[in-house]
């Protein structure tokens, strides 16, 4: 029976349909595979939240920040 490295699978990717490619090593023989864990690529809902607060927070102070700067302007203007 042969063995296959653990790190070795764990370290390889899947392509689109969730398929491993183990090597030319293992053609011809029959291989059992158990999936112990799954890591989605994509950030979860809290992530996702987080992240559009922070960028709403972040346009409001841009926003503030370039009302002051415009008023500056314009006010420079008038003198």
């Amino acid at each position: 029976m042969t063995k296959v490295n653990a790190h070795e699978l764990q370290t390889n990717e899947t392509d689109d349909r969730g398929r491993m490619y183990l090597g030319t090593e293992y053609a011809n023989k029959r291989v059992t595979v158990a999936v112990v864990e799954v890591e989605s690529d994509r950030p979860d809902e809290d992530e996702l939240a987080a992240a559009y607060r922070e960028a709403s927070e972040s346009a409001d102070r841009l926003a503030a920040e370039w009302t002051g700067a415009s008023d500056e302007a314009w006010n420079g203007l008038d003198g």
